[in-house]
C-alpha cells in the first residue's frame, strides 16, 4: 500500500518523469501533456496523468535529496507498477565547459550519501543509468540538434557545504556537475529491474559562480522536458 501517493489502480502511466520541485512538475503537465489530471497532494506532492502525442505519461514530485526522492521511486515500482523513470532536474556544473542552460545526461551517479552502505558492505556500489534510456536520449538529443553532455554526476547530501572548493576535487576526477537525487534512483532501479536516467540542466555554476534567476529557470527546461518526453 501506497503511503506518500493517493492514486488509485491504474492512474499512474508505465513511464513517469519525476522533478524534484512538484510545481515543476506541475508546470510540465499544463505545459506539455494533454487531458492531465492531478492524482497525487499528499504532502503537497503533486502528481499528474496526462497525454503526450498520445501516449500515456505521468509527472510526479520527489522532493529534495535522496531520502525523500527514493520513497517515491519505490512506490511507484512497487505499488504502481512502472516501468521508467526519469528525472528532470537541475544541478550545478562542476567544470567551466559545463555552462548555464547545458544540458547534462547522467551516465552514473557519484555520491556523498551513504545510502549504499548497508547493502554493500565495505564495498562501493557504482548506480549506472539505463543504457537503453540512455542511448535513446543521445539519439533524440543529436537527432532534434540540442546539445548535451554526458558522463558522471555528484549526488551530495549537502547543499551548502562547509568547503567552498571541495567540488574541485571531484571535477578533477571528470564529474560534470552536483544534483541531491540520482544515486538513489539508479539504485531502485536497478534493484527493482526497471529503466532509469536523469536529465538535468545547469542552473549555476561552482565555478564561475553565475547562477540562473527563479525566471530564468522557469523558462530554461523545456529542451530537457522535451527530451525526456521524446525518449518514453
Amino acid at each position: 500500500m501506497a503511503v506518500h501517493i493517493e492514486a488509485k489502480k491504474g492512474e499512474i502511466a508505465e513511464s513517469v518523469l519525476v522533478p524534484g520541485d512538484p510545481l515543476r512538475a506541475k508546470w510540465i503537465a499544463e505545459t506539455f501533456l494533454e487531458e492531465a489530471f492531478c492524482y497525487n497532494q499528499v504532502r503537497g506532492m503533486y502528481g499528474y496523468t496526462g497525454y503526450y502525442k498520445g501516449k500515456k505519461v505521468s509527472v510526479q514530485g520527489g522532493g529534495m535529496g535522496i531520502p525523500s526522492s527514493m520513497i517515491y521511486y519505490h512506490e511507484l515500482i512497487n505499488e504502481y507498477s512502472v516501468k521508467q523513470i526519469i528525472r528532470v532536474g537541475s544541478a550545478g556544473s562542476y567544470q567551466k565547459e559545463v555552462r548555464l542552460k547545458d544540458i547534462v545526461i547522467a551516465m552514473a551517479a557519484s555520491t556523498t550519501s551513504g545510502i549504499n552502505n548497508n547493502r554493500f558492505v565495505n564495498s562501493d556500489y557504482a548506480p549506472t543509468a539505463s543504457f537503453t534510456l540512455f542511448s535513446k536520449a543521445v539519439d533524440f538529443a543529436r537527432e532534434n540538434n540540442v546539445p548535451f553532455k554526458a558522463g558522471n554526476v555528484l549526488s551530495s547530501d549537502e547543499f551548502y557545504e562547509d568547503d567552498p572548493n571541495g567540488y574541485e576535487l571531484w571535477a578533477q576526477y571528470g564529474v560534470l556537475c552536483v544534483e541531491m537525487e540520482t544515486a538513489g534512483l539508479y539504485t531502485l532501479a536497478a534493484k527493482f529491474g526497471v529503466d532509469a536516467l536523469t536529465l538535468l540542466t545547469i542552473s549555476d555554476s561552482l565555478v564561475t559562480g553565475e547562477r540562473l534567476s527563479h525566471k530564468e529557470k522557469e523558462t530554461s527546461f523545456d529542451e530537457m522536458v522535451q527530451i525526456a518526453l521524446g525518449i518514453i
